[in-house]
């Protein structure tokens, strides 16, 4: 019997803070930063399907450490999973912010915003959809604003099936509620142990170190 195929879209922010948010109160999970996506994520499909792909949508940081970090563990993915992977950049923007502390201080200062990662997502959902390339769609996310593209394919494609993972502390009641199949991927921790990257890997004699800001 010929399997289902299975994209996951990856709303890398979310995602990201999720783990972080986690770790919070939870330090081993800083750990998981360093993560092999392709593997953490067949975790989650059932028998009969198959993992055809994982995009994963983010944005560099305007942080150096932060971006080098980024970079790091998007380039070991890439080289470990190959065609199985691909990742999709938005941007950050400047955006001026007014203090609205009690004391009012009433002082600016520059917020970064994360553009067009959430839209690609969307846009790439309803295609791949459209092009009949996935039978089973996976929102890794638990960002409302993800509810119309949802309710789109739902009417328009209801053969491709649809399921959402909320990452670690990540919770999104118009999601919850939406009809599809739901899993808070924090409850799962020995799928994430096990999806570990090591601490050092060589992958075409290129050798990658875990950072040290994601050690335990």
């Amino acid at each position: 019997m010929q399997k289902k195929r299975v994209t996951f879209y990856v709303d890398g922010f979310n995602f990201y803070y999720g783990i972080k948010g986690m770790s919070k109160h939870k330090p081993d999970w800083r750990k998981f930063y360093w993560i092999d996506f392709v593997s953490l994520f067949e975790q989650f499909l059932k028998e009969d399907e198959e993992l055809t792909l994982v995009r994963y949508f983010t944005a560099r940081p305007k942080n150096y450490g932060k971006t080098k970090r980024q970079n790091m563990l998007m380039e070991i993915n890439k080289k470990i999973n190959k065609d199985k992977l691909k990742i999709h950049y938005g941007r950050y923007t400047d955006k001026p912010m007014t203090c609205r502390v009690r004391s009012g201080c009433g002082g600016n200062y520059m917020h970064w915003e994360e553009k067009e990662t959430d839209v690609n997502l969307a846009v790439k959902m309803i295609e791949d959809s459209y092009n009949k390339s996935c039978d089973k769609v996976v929102l890794v996310s638990a960002d409302s604003d993800f509810l119309p593209p949802l309710r789109l394919i739902n009417t328009i494609h209801k053969e491709v099936e649809q399921m959402i993972l909320f990452p670690p502390t990540q919770f999104a009641s118009p999601l919850q509620n939406f009809g599809c199949t739901v899993i808070d991927m924090g409850k799962y921790k020995p799928r994430w142990n096990k999806s570990m990257l090591d601490d050092v890997v060589e992958v075409e004699d290129v050798k990658f170190r875990k950072p040290i800001e994601w050690a335990v």
